[in-house]
């Protein structure tokens, strides 16, 4: 594969499957961690974190609360993709997902043993509030790092469908979150409140556990190793992404944010909604999370691999569309009440905006940046988008909802007035399909049209 800008994938040599198979089930875990994590905690945000450690303010109050203390995971995202990012790019992709995991782990676990408001009063949300923002500082760089050295070491013509499996480990962490719900909240109410709660954060150790195990022989990316050997000088990614990188960056932070605030407003706000606007009886919102998260996953390889052959930008650009449309129909049908209805409306949303297209974003995003901060490039990206959408997303449309009189219809229009801009920023970025991923220049729309004619060259292909 040559390194000329714009050009297309050309191989140095076969593609190592034993190598592009670890490297799938890293990223596989890993995310299947952290949105384990984030479902078991947006759960309980919605149903009862709000008495747990806000007992003295009102149900709303309460609420909203709840979700800042989510939102707070988010703003340290950032920050730990800042710091992850450099490393990653120094030292290599994997030193990052190993130690990720440690701080996405234990702070999960950390959660299961911290004393409630009852105990130790204004304490215990504080704590709540350090646990979360380490959470989010763990998880600020794994799905960048998952998907930039899954894309890094997969052949052309397969790095969509491969790089799509980091949402497949997204969806199983859906499934197993809303499994342990489901089994919790068979649970007498008192059981659950005193110590139930507690088994499901402490349970994220035993994936903590697995994940560190199928870690545990990860190699780097053959992509990563090559510009490494060629160094003359130790790099400096940040400042390199500052200096060269802006204008893409900003592209990805546009192309997330719609995404963003539509798949966490799917995944944590209507769960709140459906249960104290709509009356959904709280014991079917992890059962629908469940299905829809396998759905999704299914249709994340789907569209992943459907990017192979005609591109990126065009298949992001069709799901985003679809999903500037989204919002209003899905509420109409959530207020019926209609647990079919609601079905529909949450396996949509997971197989279009919370799997779908991220199952795209896994290779276009980490083939839109040079080899010299690719990782930095897609973790600011993913990252600063992540605070401005899906981190801040559940309070803002809980906080439309209540100052509208439980009108939806301003959610609705914030879900997809967000998602038109992740639209217009697809379309203002260059097709990345089977560039040369050791290039040190961003992808170009001058290199369109010789990337994405080529033939793939699939070397190996399993």
């Amino acid at each position: 594969m040559t390194s000329t800008p714009g050009h297309a994938a050309v191989d140095r040599s076969p593609v190592d499957q034993s190598k592009v198979r670890k490297a799938a089930l890293a990223g596989l875990v890993g995310t299947t961690l952290e949105l384990y994590d984030f479902v078991i905690y947006g759960t309980a945000s919605a149903l009862i974190f709000s008495k747990l450690f806000f007992p003295n303010v009102s149900p709303a109050a309460g609420l909203l609360a709840s979700f800042s203390t989510f939102a707070v995971g988010f703003l340290f995202r950032p920050v730990g993709g800042v710091f992850f990012s450099h490393f990653g790019d120094r030292l290599g992709r994997k030193w990052v997902l190993v130690t990720t995991l440690f701080l996405m782990g234990g702070s999960t676990l950390a959660i299961g043993i911290l004393p409630t408001f009852d105990q130790v009063g204004l304490f215990a949300p504080i704590l709540l509030v350090l646990c979360r923002a380490l959470q989010g500082f763990g998880a600020g760089a794994e799905q960048s790092g998952g998907a930039t050295l899954l894309t890094e070491s997969a052949a052309p013509g397969t790095r969509g469908r491969l790089a799509s499996l980091i949402m497949v480990g997204a969806a199983a962490g859906t499934a197993l979150g809303a499994l342990v719900w489901i089994a919790a909240q068979a649970m007498a109410p008192h059981d659950m409140m005193s110590w139930g709660w507690r088994l499901i954060f402490i349970s994220s150790i035993l994936v903590t556990i697995a994940a560190m195990i199928m870690r545990r022989k990860l190699e780097e990316s053959p992509v990563f190793e090559e510009i490494k050997q060629e160094r003359d000088e130790p790099p400096a990614p940040l400042r390199e992404v500052v200096r060269h990188g802006k204008a893409n960056v900003f592209r990805v932070i546009m192309m997330n944010l719609g995404v963003s605030t539509q798949s966490y407003a799917i995944q944590v706000f209507m769960a709140s909604y459906l249960i104290t606007v709509v009356k959904t009886d709280p014991k079917y919102i992890p059962i629908v999370l469940f299905i829809g998260s396998l759905c999704g996953g299914v249709a994340a390889v789907a569209f992943g691999t459907l990017s192979d052959r005609i591109g990126r930008r065009r298949v992001t650009s069709l799901i985003t569309g679809v999903l500037v449309l989204f919002p209003a129909p899905a509420f109409l049908l959530l207020t019926t009440g209609n647990p079919v209805a609601i079905l529909l409306v949450i396996v949509i949303g997971f197989m279009l905006a919370c799997q779908g297209v991220v199952g795209v974003h896994m290779s276009y995003f980490p083939e839109v940046f040079g080899s010299r901060y690719r990782y930095a490039g897609v973790t600011l990206g993913r990252e600063f988008s992540a605070i401005i959408g899906g981190g801040i997303a559940p309070m803002i449309c809980a906080g439309l909802l209540a100052a509208f009189n439980n009108s939806w219809i301003p959610v609705a229009i914030y879900m997809g007035v967000t998602m038109l801009a992740s639209f217009i920023a697809t379309r203002m970025t260059p097709e990345t399909l089977n560039r040369d991923l050791a290039d040190p220049e961003d992808a170009t729309f001058r290199g369109t049209a010789s990337a994405a004619g080529a033939a793939p060259a699939v070397p190996g292909r399993a």
